[in-house]
């Protein structure tokens, strides 16, 4: 049951970024400043705990917590598609205008391109984040 406006906002934007009952997350980019009711209504809507970066198996999404100081987004997107399903999204969480950290939208663009991704929807995940979900795109899918 969800307690407050807040998580009912938070599980809506899970919901729309498209995560579903019975798919298996991976998480990557996990750090104190994460949104843990975020993580929560993910781990809610999937019926299972989001998997850490050393899952080895195959995952229908991924959660990629990026700032602006954590490296090269296009080798993040790189590690985050190795164990991604054919026809799974990654969503992209980067810390809002103005907070710590933010992301360029045009590095968010760029990178995209450069993996072989683009966007197909984003929403204000959290208090703080913004989401951006990723996808191979459909003449790349089979």
């Amino acid at each position: 049951m969800v307690a407050t406006a807040e998580a009912a906002a938070t599980n809506g934007s899970v919901a729309k970024l498209g995560f579903a009952t019975g798919q298996v997350v991976q998480e990557y980019g996990y750090d104190q400043d994460v949104d843990e009711d975020f993580r929560l209504a993910i781990e809610e809507i999937c019926g299972s705990e989001l998997e850490d970066e050393n899952y080895a198996d195959v995952v229908d999404a991924v959660v990629l917590w990026w700032r602006e100081d954590d490296g090269d987004l296009i080798d993040a997107l790189v590690d985050a598609l190795t164990n991604l399903a054919e026809r799974g999204f990654i969503v992209l969480l980067t810390p809002k205008a103005g907070r710590v950290g933010q992301v360029d939208p045009s590095d968010i663009q760029e990178a995209a391109v450069t993996t072989g991704l683009h966007t197909s929807g984003s929403t204000n995940a959290a208090r703080d984040w913004n989401g951006t979900r990723l996808v191979a795109p459909k003449s790349a899918r089979r």
